[in-house]
C-alpha cells in the first residue's frame, strides 16, 4: 500500500530505525517522567516544560502550543522543510535506501528541482574553493594574508574565488548542467548580448550553509578596489532554496557545536568577516545574517539552537540601530538577550578590529561585560540627552520609562526607577506614577486588579463531540473497556477510515501517514487523549456510546415520523408505526441492539 508517496510498511520501518526519543534528543533536552520524556517546547516560547515524547508509541505532543506528530513531522516543524526532505534526512540517518516518490506530482517536480539546485551549488561551491589556490588568485590570496584567515578557517568556512565571468559557467557546463539550472540557481546571469556569465565574477566567495550544511548560495566581496561602481557585497539573487531574509551565515557550525554539547550562546554580529574572525578567536558560537538586519525568520532558526544570544553589532550609529531592531524581534520571541557594548572609534568599533588591536582578551571582556537589554537602551539615551537641562531631562525620562515598562514584573522595574532617579534626581513615587500611567493609562485604579486577559476566550465543547473524541480514543488505543459488539463504522460514519485503522490496531505514529492530523483537530486529539482524567473509564465510555446511539435513534424517529405524516398508503404506514415503536422501545429501554454489528 502506497502512503504519502511511499510504501507505508517502508515508513513504518523508517520510524522504527529512527527511536522519536534519541532523534528529537539531538536537538531538545528531554527529562524522563514517568512514561513519557519531557522538554520545553522548541516550537514556542515557554520556561515550563510542556512538551512531551512517547517512546512507546512513536510520537511528540506539547500541552502549551497543541503541536503534535511524528518523529518525520518533528524534522519537518523543526528543520522548516517538506515530507520528503524529512525522509531524506531520517533516511541518511538509519542507513536506508528511500524508495521512488509516488505522491503528488507538483511536490515530486518540486522535490527534483529542488536537488538540482543544491547538487549543482555543491559542485559551485567546490570548484570556487579549488579556485582559490590557483595563481589566477593572487588577488584573493592576498586578501586572506591581510586578514590573517589560516588554512583552518578556510576549510572550515570554504571560502572561494570566482576566476571571471565564464569560468564558472563552462565548468557548470561540463558537469552536466543547463544554463536554466544555473539561472535556477542563482550562478548564472544573462546580458544584453544574450550570453551567460558568472554574477561574481573576480570576488571572493563565501558559501552559505544552511542547518542542514547544504549550499544554498553566495554571498561575495569585491577585491579590485578600482571597481568603486560596484557593490562592495553582493548575495544570490532569491531562488528555490536561497531566501536572503532566512539564511544564517554560520548556523551549520554552530548547529554542529550544539551536537556536540558546547553551545551556550549565540553571538550574533554584522558580517562574514565579522564570523571567521571570531571563529579563528576561539568564539565558535559566532553567526551573522545576511545584511545587518535580523529577520522573524532568522531570530526563529537561532532560537531552534539555543535561547540565550549576545548581539555584537558595530559600535556606528548603524549598528546601535540594528542592535535596537534586533531586540524587539528577539524579545517576542522569548530570547534572552544581552548586548555587547562595541566602542564607536576609528579602526575599533567591529569585532575584527578589535581582535587586532585588543586581541582575543579584550574582545572577551566586552562580551562578558555584555549588558541586559534595559541597561543598554538606557545606556544608549544617555547619549542624546544633556541631563543638565530640564527640556532633555524630561524627554529623557519619558523614553527609559517606556524601556522599563516593557518588563514583566514591578521587582524587574524599581532597580531601574532607582537608577533613573539617581540619574535625574526625579522622586521615586513620581517616576512610579508616570509608569503606571504609561502602563495603565490615566484610569490607574484598575492597576492592583491586574490585566484581565480579554483575549481568552472560554468555550465549552458539545457533549456529542467530548463523546465521539472518547470514543474513537479508546479504539485508536485499543481499550480494553472497548464494548466489541457495537458497529462503529455505522455508528460514526464519518470517521470510517480512523476506525478502521483502530480495528487493524495500526501503531500510533503510523496515523501521522495515512491522515493528514493538522486538518483533524478531533483526531489531532484522539491520539494526544489523556485517560488519566477519567476515574470510571468503562462507565464513561458506556455513557459516550450510548449519547452517539440515543441521537441516532432521535433522528431516525424523527424521519419515520416526517414519513408517516406523508404516507397514505395503510399497509405502508402500519410498517412505519411498527418502526417508530422500536425506536421509541429502544431509546425508553436504552437498547443498543440497532448498532450491533450485523452478521
Amino acid at each position: 500500500m502506497q502512503n504519502k508517496g511511499y510504501p507505508a510498511d517502508w515508513l513504518y520501518q523508517l520510524k522504527q530505525k529512527n527511536n522519536i526519543v534519541s532523534i528529537i534528543g539531538k536537538y531538545v533536552h528531554l527529562e524522563r517522567k514517568g512514561g513519557r520524556y519531557w522538554a520545553c517546547c522548541p516550537f514556542h516560547n515557554e520556561k515550563t516544560p510542556s512538551f512531551s515524547v512517547s517512546e512507546d508509541e512513536g510520537f511528540f505532543y506539547c500541552f502549551g502550543c497543541k503541536e503534535s506528530g511524528d518523529v518525520i513531522s518533528f524534522i519537518m516543524k523543526y528543520e522548516s522543510c517538506d515530507f520528503p526532505e524529512a525522509i531524506e534526512i531520517l533516511a541518511k540517518n538509519a542507513n536506508m535506501e528511500v524508495p521512488e516518490y509516488t505522491g503528488d506530482k507538483e511536490i515530486f517536480e518540486k522535490k527534483k528541482a529542488k536537488e538540482r539546485v543544491l547538487k549543482l551549488l555543491d559542485c559551485a561551491y567546490k570548484h570556487y574553493q579549488s579556485n582559490l589556490y590557483l595563481p589566477a588568485a593572487k588577488i584573493a590570496q592576498d586578501y586572506i594574508k591581510f586578514r590573517g584567515f589560516t588554512r583552518r578557517e578556510l576549510e572550515d568556512f570554504k571560502l572561494g574565488y570566482s576566476i571571471d565571468w565564464t569560468e564558472m559557467i563552462e565548468y557548470l557546463k561540463k558537469q552536466g548542467f543547463t544554463y536554466k539550472e544555473m539561472q535556477d540557481a542563482g550562478i548564472a546571469q544573462i546580458n544584453k548580448s544574450k550570453s551567460y556569465y558568472d554574477p561574481f565574477a573576480g570576488r571572493l566567495i563565501f558559501p552559505i550553509f544552511n542547518s542542514l550544511n547544504e549550499c544554498v548560495g553566495f554571498s561575495a566581496r569585491i577585491l579590485n578596489k578600482g571597481k568603486v561602481d560596484f557593490a562592495k557585497y553582493i548575495n544570490t539573487a532569491e531562488t528555490i532554496v536561497f531566501h536572503k531574509g532566512r539564511v544564517v551565515f554560520g548556523i551549520n557550525l554552530v548547529k554542529a557545536l550544539k551536537q556536540q554539547g558546547g553551545l551556550k550562546q549565540i553571538i550574533i554580529v554584522e558580517g562574514q568577516i565579522d564570523v571567521i574572525a571570531m571563529h579563528r578567536a576561539g568564539f565558535k558560537s559566532t553567526v551573522a545574517c545576511m545584511g545587518t538586519a535580523l529577520t522573524v525568520e532568522n531570530a526563529k532558526e537561532l532560537k531552534k539552537l539555543s535561547d540565550n544570544v549576545v548581539l555584537c553589532f558595530d559600535g556606528d550609529g548603524a549598528g546601535v540601530s540594528a542592535t535596537k531592531k534586533s531586540i524587539d524581534i528577539l524579545k517576542s520571541l522569548g530570547f534572552n538577550i544581552k548586548v555587547a557594548c562595541m566602542p564607536n572609534l576609528p579602526g575599533k568599533h567591529d569585532p575584527d578590529e578589535i581582535l587586532k588591536t585588543e586581541g582575543k582578551e579584550g574582545l572577551e571582556k566586552i562580551i562578558n561585560e555584555a549588558l541586559p537589554v534595559t541597561d543598554f537602551l538606557i545606556n544608549n539615551e544617555l547619549k542624546n540627552y544633556d541631563l543638565s537641562k530640564a527640556d532633555d531631562k524630561g524627554k529623557f525620562t519619558t523614553v527609559v520609562l517606556g524601556y522599563i515598562s516593557k518588563l514583566e514584573s514591578e521587582s524587574q522595574e524599581e532597580p531601574y526607577l532607582e537608577k533613573i532617579r539617581d540619574l535625574t534626581s526625579i522622586p521615586i513615587d513620581i517616576l512610579r506614577r508616570d509608569l503606571d500611567r504609561l502602563k495603565y493609562g490615566n484610569d490607574t485604579s484598575v492597576k492592583k486588579q491586574e490585566k484581565v486577559d480579554k483575549d481568552v476566550l472560554i468555550t465549552r465543547e458539545n457533549g456529542n463531540i467530548r463523546a465521539i473524541k472518547f470514543i474513537l480514543s479508546s479504539l485508536i488505543y485499543d481499550k480494553d473497556f472497548v464494548d466489541k459488539r457495537i458497529d462503529y463504522k455505522r455508528l460514526l460514519p464519518r470517521y470510517k477510515e480512523v476506525i478502521e485503522r483502530a480495528e487493524n490496531k495500526t501503531p500510533i505514529s503510523s496515523y501521522f501517514d495515512y491522515f493528514d492530523i493538522e486538518q483533524m483537530p478531533i483526531l489531532k486529539d484522539c491520539i494526544n487523549f489523556d485517560f488519566t482524567k477519567f476515574q470510571d473509564s468503562k462507565r464513561y465510555f458506556n455513557e459516550c456510546v450510548w449519547s452517539i446511539v440515543s441521537q441516532a435513534l432521535i433522528n431516525m424517529q424523527t424521519e419515520l415520523t416526517e414519513k408517516y405524516k406523508n404516507c397514505e398508503e395503510q399497509t405502508e404506514r402500519a410498517k412505519i408505526m411498527q418502526e417508530l415503536s422500536n425506536v421509541s422501545k429502544a431509546l425508553r429501554e436504552k437498547k443498543l441492539e440497532e448498532f450491533y454489528v450485523r452478521k
